[in-house]
């Protein structure tokens, strides 16, 4: 194995350096899942207000999207539907 592994050359483990990275990695997973929640709750208001939640997520995805590839795919699935007389 190479030392770049996080194993020396000696075949030790960096044990301090492994509980770095597994600490920032477990901090990180605890920020991601109060904003999965904090996102839930817009969610959750929107509805309330008479919006569509799962509406709003599309267009969250679709918005994410390059412009050009969303464009692509919107042709392509216009092509399908029209295939199959929809």
């Amino acid at each position: 194995m190479e030392a770049s592994a996080g194993i020396d050359p000696t075949g030790e483990v960096n044990g301090g350096h492994l509980r770095s990275f597994i600490e920032r990695i477990e901090r990180l997973e605890e920020e991601k899942r109060a904003i999965a929640d904090d996102i839930k709750d817009v969610y959750g208001e929107a509805k309330s207000t008479g919006f569509d939640p799962k509406i709003m997520r599309k267009i969250v995805s679709l918005r994410r999207q390059d412009k050009h590839k969303r464009a692509e795919e919107e042709e392509i699935l216009e092509l399908y539907m029209a295939a199959l007389g929809e």
